[in-house]
């Protein structure tokens, strides 16, 4: 064989090993969800028992202290409620790494819709001292790097020490939408504040940043309005409720991760609740829904609502529904079908009245608004530019709302509601927000996803394995780059098996990945499993490696 024949072959081959160990690598990763960039080693690293946060700098003063519970929570998730033995003595055998360096280029910590959360991680395998390296153009993005640092943390059973795995690392990471939602819903099932605080807890570890709060509907009116308190006799009953306080802790506490909160006042429809405190607001004691169209005090109340949600609520956007009208109670109603024929209306423009009525008055509180698809499915041209419509009923309505021009949120229900208990991780990993819309300005329309975990059949006892880990599959498809998204989603069986461990770790109810939501685990046996893996479960990876889905 010649030279060049020679070359030819070496280089052949040595492209088909940097494939296969590019492939290995990327099998073994423990990052969830998948960076933009990401490469990592084979070394261990100690962790110091005196590890410490290193901001010298740094643009951020971090006067509200964001960033120094960030790094005090780093430390709490990656100990696992474990004890870690204070009185070790290091051998010498591994580096120690003495502390993260977290230099943030912007000194606001104002967080709101379109914040930039981008981050560079590194974590290199030497050093003296050894040290993790942290950028970020903000706090929030700073926040996202703690977490991917996190999931590199292990504790070791047999040192009694946190150990960094798989140095040296190199992240580079950014979002690839900017709005990556969770809905609840507290309108069907009462859901306790401790309950609500835990599950934003859990959405931090997946990188979500809007929790959608339902907060009311035609069963209940939990949420206290000071303009109009007696809205909230439609609770289910007077400690099924939420103090003004209350929501406005939920911000807080929100916020302090990143994470902002997005308020429904679902209307017209949805809203029989509203007339246990004001009976005025129904058509008529016999029909109760949708609000009274003819009477301003309906528009008096929305207005007020909307007021008060303007003091604690301080995301650019409200929701404002608009969905599953029933008009009939209009027509049915003498007063109100008096009035429809006064002002030449009939049950379809007075729906489109009422809602252009309540974005204006919503637009008056500085807010932009969200409407459900029904609102552009009816009226389309008549929304105001401001309003992004939340796609839920189906395919092909993001590319119609793009194309005219308007935002779009997509949470098409046969793949992201997460009450669908029999949609399996796969549908949610592979549901694309952008199918079908090529042009690339219309494709900046999207901005972004939302799972939705409606309340009918949801309380405390089962919310969190009825989200996870299907929401994290939708939290990959949402934050990572397009291209780094695994064509087939069993590719990515491994790395969320991992995460799923994780989050039941750290004290998450989350279901197991096989079957739908709330699955019983296929078979006894732990969440540990061999050191390759380090945490995973043995029932989910054993079930995949049967049916061939484990790569």
């Amino acid at each position: 064989m010649g030279k060049l024949g020679l070359r030819s072959v070496l280089f052949a081959v040595t492209v088909y090993i940097l494939v296969i160990s590019a492939a290995a690598d990327l099998k073994n990763l423990k990052i969830w969800p998948m960076p933009l960039s990401v490469s990592h080693g084979h070394r261990t690293l100690q962790l110091s028992n005196e590890f410490v946060l290193k901001t010298e700098g740094s643009k951020y003063p971090d006067a509200s202290g964001i960033l120094k519970e960030g790094f005090e929570r780093l430390l709490d998730v990656i100990k696992v409620a474990h004890v870690v033995d204070d009185n070790v003595s290091y051998d010498g055998s591994s580096p120690v790494l003495k502390a993260i360096q977290v230099v943030i280029l912007s000194p606001s910590d104002m967080l709101q819709y379109g914040v930039d959360e981008s981050y560079n991680l590194t974590i290199p395998a030497k050093g003296n001292p050894a040290c993790a390296y942290l950028t970020a153009n903000t706090v929030y993005g700073a926040l996202h790097g703690l977490q991917t640092f996190s999931q590199a943390c292990h504790f070791n059973f047999t040192t009694r020490t946190i150990e960094v795995h798989q140095v040296p690392w190199t992240v580079v990471d950014q979002p690839r939408f900017s709005y990556r939602g969770l809905l609840i819903d507290t309108s069907r099932h009462y859901l306790p504040l401790p309950v609500i605080l835990k599950v934003i807890d859990s959405m931090a570890y997946a990188k979500l940043n809007v929790l959608h709060w339902h907060i009311v509907d035609t069963q209940s009116f939990p949420l206290e309005i000071p303009s109009y308190p007696e809205l909230w006799n439609g609770a289910y009953s007077s400690s099924e409720r939420y103090t003004v306080a209350d929501a406005a802790e939920i911000v807080r506490y929100a916020g302090r991760r990143g994470i902002n909160v997005l308020a429904e006042l679902d209307v017209p429809g949805h809203a029989k609740s509203w007339g246990n405190g004001y009976p005025s607001l129904w058509p008529s004691k016999y029909c109760q829904e949708p609000l009274d169209v003819s009477n301003d005090f309906t528009f008096k109340v929305i207005d007020a609502i909307l007021s008060d949600f303007s003091k604690i609520f301080k995301y650019r956007f409200v929701h404002l529904g608009g969905d599953e009208v029933d008009t009939s109670c209009w027509t049915l109603t003498p007063h109100i079908s008096k009035w429809l024929k006064q002002h030449r209306l009939n049950e379809t423009t007075a729906y489109q009245y009422f809602v252009l009525r309540a974005q204006k008055i919503a637009l008056s509180h500085g807010y932009e608004i969200i409407n459900w698809e029904e609102t552009f499915n009816n009226f389309g041209n008549k929304l105001s530019p401001k309003t992004i419509v939340h796609n839920w009923l189906g395919g092909g309505v993001a590319q119609q709302v793009t194309a005219a021009g308007l935002r779009c949120i997509v949470s098409n229900q046969d793949k992201w509601y997460l009450d669908h208990i029999d949609t399996a991780w796969q549908d949610f990993y592979s549901n694309e927000p952008l199918t079908n819309i090529t042009n690339s300005d219309q494709q900046r329309l999207v901005i972004g996803g939302e799972v939705c975990m409606w309340g009918e059949h949801i309380d405390g006892s089962n919310i969190e394995t009825t989200i996870w880990p299907r929401a994290a599959a939708a939290a990959e498809r949402l934050w990572t780059a397009y291209d780094n998204i695994a064509k087939n989603p069993n590719q990515a069986t491994r790395r969320l098996a991992y995460f799923r461990c994780l989050l039941n770790q750290r004290g998450v109810a989350s279901g197991p990945l096989t079957g739908g939501g709330r699955a019983a685990p296929e078979e006894p046996g732990g969440g540990y499993a061999s050191e390759v893996v380090d945490i995973h479960c043995k029932a989910t990876l054993s079930v995949a490696i049967l049916s061939n889905e484990y790569i």
